[in-house]
């Protein structure tokens, strides 16, 4: 579990920044070399690689070099990890949300009963009686 939330961790931290999202967001297109994917960011290569290495470790990214020219892949088991943290938050958020709305309901139908008149057994008793003969 400790395990776990380790890597839940290093895949939140690496998401956390905004180059490294869009870096993850231009490999969900297809793979991409190291030289590509810091064509859009205006910083050095060394910084950018900074970058690749914190997805790598969070295990988001996988790279390969073959010759010069280093190929970054996303690998999307990595977020299978987050993505079941996900479903978990989202369980426990619909069941309460489930409960309060029962309360609310619960409150309305009180509220209701509260403002209608109450039958009093006074009422039959007042009514002249239409039978003939009593």
């Amino acid at each position: 579990m400790a395990n776990q939330l380790s890597q839940l961790d290093h895949v939140f931290a690496a998401l956390a920044d905004p180059t490294r999202r869009a870096i993850v967001m231009r490999l969900c297109a297809g793979e991409a070399s190291v030289g590509e994917l810091a064509g859009p960011f205006e910083m050095a290569l060394p910084s950018f690689m900074k970058h690749i290495q914190v997805l790598e470790l969070s295990g988001l990214v996988q790279s390969e070099k073959s010759g010069r020219v280093r190929t970054c892949r996303l690998s999307p088991d990595a977020l299978v990890g987050a993505e079941d943290w996900f479903q978990h938050q989202r369980a426990i958020w619909e069941a309460r949300l489930d409960r309060f709305e029962a309360y609310v309901m619960k409150l309305k139908k009180e509220r209701a009963a509260a403002k209608r008149p109450a039958k009093t057994a006074d009422k039959t008793t007042n009514k002249p009686s239409k039978r003939k003969g009593t």
